[in-house]
């Protein structure tokens, strides 16, 4: 889902850095704000586990890339404003270091996968689950879904970016300046890779981390995060 830099016309990155600052900016003050100190080195391993499973990519047609993301994981553990902030850290740390995704496109790249799929996944999540337990079937059922459905969103949301370049932005003869293809080539190439294998790989990764907390760390389940809504007698309230 990465997308390099070449591909989005500064007239649609720019205003994703534009739109990505003050969200980060609001992730980082909650965090600040609400999270418990023994939560931060949670956040950092969660950052660090997402940072290293989009390293193993596998390239589609016109540029970009499939892989797991682990952000939906995070946000069922921390929230997905902390979710969010991990993830961007990884995303940035990948395209200043190791040049996995532009760096005009960091916007673009930590609205899709930092952003969207945090907040559609967890609430995907969540509806899901209801009032189950976390490890309970339905619990885990929904870990695997919210973080499918998550995945899809971010990486439908990018392949209608490409496509977007190939209609708004043409030279006088026609040729396209940025991304190649038009949108219905850009959403079937990237959609068939995520949804027959990064979604369910995806999934997996969720519920395979979902289980290892639960089991060896249950206290993170149990007590859940500051940052975290939390249901209460029917009415969501900050803890």
């Amino acid at each position: 889902m990465h997308i390099p830099d070449g591909y989005l016309s500064p007239q649609t990155a720019v205003p994703l850095i534009a739109v990505m600052v003050p969200v980060l900016g609001v992730a980082a003050n909650k965090i600040k704000n609400k999270m418990k100190k023994k939560e931060v080195p949670v956040l950092a391993a969660g950052a660090a586990f997402s940072f290293v499973i989009m390293m193993f990519n596998l390239p589609i047609p016109g540029g970009s890339s499939a892989h797991a993301v682990g952000a939906v994981l995070l946000a069922i553990l921390l929230g997905p404003w902390a979710a969010c902030l991990g993830v961007s850290v990884a995303l940035i740390i990948q395209a200043l270091i190791f040049g996995d995704g532009g760096i005009l496109a960091l916007g673009a790249n930590c609205f899709n996968i930092a952003f969207i799929m945090s907040f559609v996944g967890y609430y995907t999540y969540k509806i899901i689950k209801g009032r189950a337990e976390k490890l309970s079937p339905r619990g885990m059922a929904a870990a695997f879904i919210g973080a499918y459905i998550g995945l899809n969103v971010a990486a439908l949301s990018t392949a209608l970016m490409f496509g977007a370049q190939y209609h708004l932005f043409q030279a006088a003869d026609g040729t396209p300046l940025y991304f190649m293809y038009p949108i219905k080539v850009a959403v079937a190439a990237m959609m068939s890779e995520h949804l027959i294998l990064a979604g369910p790989v995806e999934g997996v990764v969720s519920v395979l981390g979902l289980w290892f907390v639960g089991k060896n760390y249950p206290a993170l389940l149990a007590e859940g995060s500051s940052l975290k809504v939390r249901e209460d007698k029917g009415a969501e309230t900050y803890v």
